[in-house]
């Protein structure tokens, strides 16, 4: 019996659509992200280009932050040296699970 619902349960979790617990990291990127770094991660949109976006196809500037660094910049956001936002804070509009799918979805965009 404890086997049977076992199989039960991750049967269920094998079938849950993404959307029962909540967005996936590529409707998150096209919701929040895409209008400065684009929708292939380039940067090279108006907004992108205004705050000197990364362009996250590149593997090297992929290279240069970690990704504990970039779940903090998506959490808590970025400034530039004279203190203006560079990209507003995440925390209150995602979870900290939907973070990491970012941060996940952004390592996929390096060509």
């Amino acid at each position: 019996m404890k086997k049977l619902i076992l199989l039960g349960i991750a049967a269920f979790f094998s079938l849950a659509t993404p959307a029962m617990f909540g967005a996936d990291a590529g409707e998150n990127w096209g919701k929040f992200c895409a209008s400065c770094h684009g929708k292939d991660g380039a940067g090279k949109t108006k907004a992108g280009r205004l705050v000197k976006a990364k362009d996250l196809t590149d593997a090297a500037n992929q290279k240069s932050f970690t990704d504990d660094e970039a779940f903090k910049a998506v959490k808590e956001g970025m400034q530039d040296k004279d203190g203006n936002t560079k990209m507003k804070p995440m925390q209150d509009k995602l979870t900290d699970d939907e973070i990491k799918g970012l941060v996940a979805y952004v390592r996929t965009l390096a060509k």
